[in-house]
């Protein structure tokens, strides 16, 4: 869904003389929301090629190759012409031939179809892919001779060399099955949309089918530019409601068959991933509907079924996390939180644990990739503090780690594929993020492709408050980590009222090291108003361990609310606060938790702003509530107690309500419903509401619109 530190005393600027202050600019919305000129610039369209040395981007009309060492371009690979627009591209495995995206529609999240075009670098010969309508997921196999892609919920694949299409799938149907693709719920909290997968020696295709046919519709309106409003529905399994029916498939190409494996003996159950080993096994994630059993299967080449190769249980819930690596000679590396924390794990190809490779009282936060010829696993992680991230390697043998990142603050990687350069991404609070390239072998930066210079250039004409961290314990005796800004000139003989953002959903933090485009600079915008602005992550938030990710387990906003109070409850004792002025704002979970706030927090809050906020948890989608809740009927009182919607008669602040009507993800409903019931116990509110808008509430002037709205509302209120 909807995914800082410094001691109890706080470090107080000194106030500069106005003079100072006078030759800087204060922020405008325009400039944020409508010429977007503080949003910071990165380095878009970069691929690796295979070499190691190079890579390549798309600029306009052509796609360029550069040298990784000195940026220099050394070749053209592809130009389009006669209005050619391209939207994506990805090589084959020997980089001969080049996958073209065209025209590309938008379905959900990260779906879309298109139309795609095959380019052969040698001969210069572009070629639609297919003539019969747009595609999805068009994917190469290993040996470049054949593209596989889904149309119409089924599953083809077009042999290169005879022009011949082939459907491998016919029972393909809208809102009934779906054949290599997923349905809603899966690409939402799944993260998976495309569902085949190429076996590395290009004779097989494994996938995923999705029966609908029991899942229940939910329906939008779109209302704008038709005399008729126009309906539109999609399957949306609700919390405790009926799933699709989810069955793995392998096509063997050398025998045309078709055939289904068999994974546990349970239909209630979810496939969230598959993966092929560099052996030809399918390796086949089976998790139970509790979420809280996860068994991987695997497929022996030419096996007759798959066989159980590990099994996991947790007393919580099991995340999926993309940390699953095969080494050629059957051994696999994991991660789980065996010792309440997230870290590596080495496995034997039975499914044994040989020895943890990683250890200490932090967590793995990403996974970058295996280099197996020199054994290293490089990988992301919190192990200095929670709120910074630092680049990793440890050895397979587990005796050797070596922090590669050198700077503060938040870094990530992106290794070549021959892992001899990688490209730091690195940024703080109150900078924007820059992304050098390193050779990795004795960790040598060799220059900066993206500084943003310009863009810090541009911040030195405004009157910023500097972003500070800072700490406090709750009344169970548990450190919450937060940041503030404080206003540019800033005086602590004063009183400043307290503006609180928070997200604070499950394993999603706000308190960051890390620069923010958009809501950090409005935020600055509200601090030269005289606002003192606030983020605290509350329990169940990462990367703090287990125990405190998963206390919130069955009572899903629970905690969260009741740590968001204490940091009000807190900053109301300062002495430079003014505590019968503190609002608190949230998008998403966000909203969720800043309604919540308003109704539980016994009055310390003067005013709320939810953006599409989830008002009662049976009203989202089954494997996200379920994962934190499991369904409403084994779990009812959980739900009703965490509900905005059940306890609008304690809400005596301001409260705006913003929402889109076509929000796919937490639905219209939530906003209507709330609405009702503030209206039925006589609640005065503000509401704002965006047609054919989604959850991100953007397009046009829609975003400058929105934030106008809740600047205003916000000095009005607060």
């Amino acid at each position: 869904m909807i995914k800082h530190y410094f001691g109890l005393a706080f470090l107080l600027l000194v106030a500069a003389p106005n003079s100072l202050w006078a030759q800087k600019k204060d922020i405008q919305l325009e400039e944020i929301w409508r010429n977007y000129q503080f949003f910071s610039q990165s380095a878009q369209g970069f691929n690796f090629m295979q070499d190691g040395q190079h890579y390549s981007q798309l600029d306009g009309n052509k796609i360029r190759e550069f040298d990784l060492k000195t940026g220099q371009e050394s070749q053209v690979l592809f130009t389009a012409e006669n209005g050619f627009d391209i939207s994506g591209y990805s090589f084959g495995p020997k980089e001969e031939k080049i996958l073209l995206e065209t025209e590309p529609a938008k379905i959900y999240r990260y779906s879309y179809s298109a139309n795609y075009f095959v380019y052969e670098r040698k001969s210069k010969k572009l070629e639609a892919l297919s003539e019969a309508g747009k595609q999805r997921y068009a994917s190469f196999n290993p040996q470049a001779d054949k593209v596989a892609f889904v149309r119409d919920n089924n599953l083809f694949y077009k042999d290169l060399q005879t022009g011949e299409e082939l459907q491998l799938t016919t029972d393909g149907a809208q809102n009934k099955i779906i054949n290599g693709a997923t349905d809603w719920v899966y690409e939402e909290e799944f993260a998976i949309d495309k569902a085949f997968f190429w076996s590395p020696d290009g004779s097989k295709i494994a996938f995923l089918r999705f029966d609908e046919s029991a899942v229940k519709e939910f329906g939008m309106t779109y209302y704008l530019g038709n005399l008729y409003p126009n309906p539109v529905s999609f399957k949306y399994p609700k919390a405790g409601e009926k799933n699709a029916l989810v069955t793995v498939h392998l096509y063997d190409l050398k025998t045309k068959k078709l055939r289904q494996l068999e994974v546990g003996g349970e239909a209630d159950q979810y496939i969230p991933r598959l993966l092929w080993t560099p052996n030809n096994e399918l390796c086949i994630y089976r998790m139970n509907r509790h979420q809280n059993q996860l068994d991987l299967f695997l497929l022996a080449a030419d096996a007759a079924a798959p066989q159980l190769l590990m099994s996991k249980e947790n007393k919580y819930f099991i995340d999926i996390e993309d940390h699953l690596v095969f080494l050629k000679d059957g051994r696999f590396v994991w991660s789980d939180e065996t010792d309440g924390y997230r870290h590596f794990y080495l496995y034997d190809k039975g499914g044994k644990v040989i020895q943890q490779l990683t250890k200490g009282k932090w967590d793995i936060t990403d996974f970058y990739g295996l280099d197996e010829e020199n054994e290293r696993l490089y990988f992301q992680a919190a192990a200095e503090k929670s709120t910074e991230r630092e680049v990793y390697w440890v050895s397979l043998k587990g005796k050797k780690m070596k922090k590669l990142s050198k700077a503060s603050g938040s870094n990530s990687a992106e290794f070549s594929p021959t892992f001899a350069f990688y490209i730091n991404k690195h940024s703080d609070i109150n900078t924007p993020p820059s992304f050098t390239v390193y050779q990795t072998k004795n960790n040598k930066q060799l220059r900066v492709i993206e500084d943003n210079a310009a863009l810090k250039k541009r911040l030195e004409n405004y009157n910023l408050g500097k972003t500070e961290y800072f700490s406090f314990k709750n009344p169970e005796g548990l450190t919450l980590n937060g940041w503030r800004v404080l206003p540019p000139n800033f005086d602590p003989q004063k009183k400043y009222p307290v503006f609180m953002y928070v997200y604070g959903g499950p394993s999603a933090p706000t308190a960051t090291n890390a620069w923010k485009d958009g809501n950090n600079m409005w935020f600055q915008l509200l601090a030269q108003k005289g606002y003192i602005v606030v983020s605290v992550d509350n329990r169940g938030t990462e990367p703090r361990g287990e125990a405190f990710r998963k206390a919130t387990y069955l009572q899903l906003g629970k905690y969260e609310a009741m740590d968001q109070i204490a940091a009000a409850n807190y900053l109301a004792s300062l002495d430079y606060v003014d505590g019968d002025r503190i609002g608190i704002f949230g998008w998403s979970f966000g909203g969720y938790l800043s309604s919540l706030c308003l109704a539980k927090g016994n009055k310390i809050f003067k005013m709320a702003i939810a953006v599409a906020p989830v008002t009662n948890w049976k009203w989202y989608d089954s494997i996200y509530t379920e994962r934190y809740m499991r369904t409403p009927k084994e779990n009812n009182e959980g739900y009703e107690q965490n509900s905005p919607i059940n306890f609008v008669e304690n809400i005596e602040g301001a409260y705006l309500l913003v929402h889109g009507f076509a929000d796919d993800n937490v639905h219209f409903q939530h906003a209507a419903e709330m609405s009702s019931e503030l209206i039925n116990n006589n609640i005065p509110f503000d509401q704002q509401f965006y047609p054919n808008k989604n959850h991100g509430i953007y397009g046009g002037y829609t975003r400058l619109h929105l934030y106008n709205k809740m600047t205003k509302f916000i000095l009005e209120e607060l």
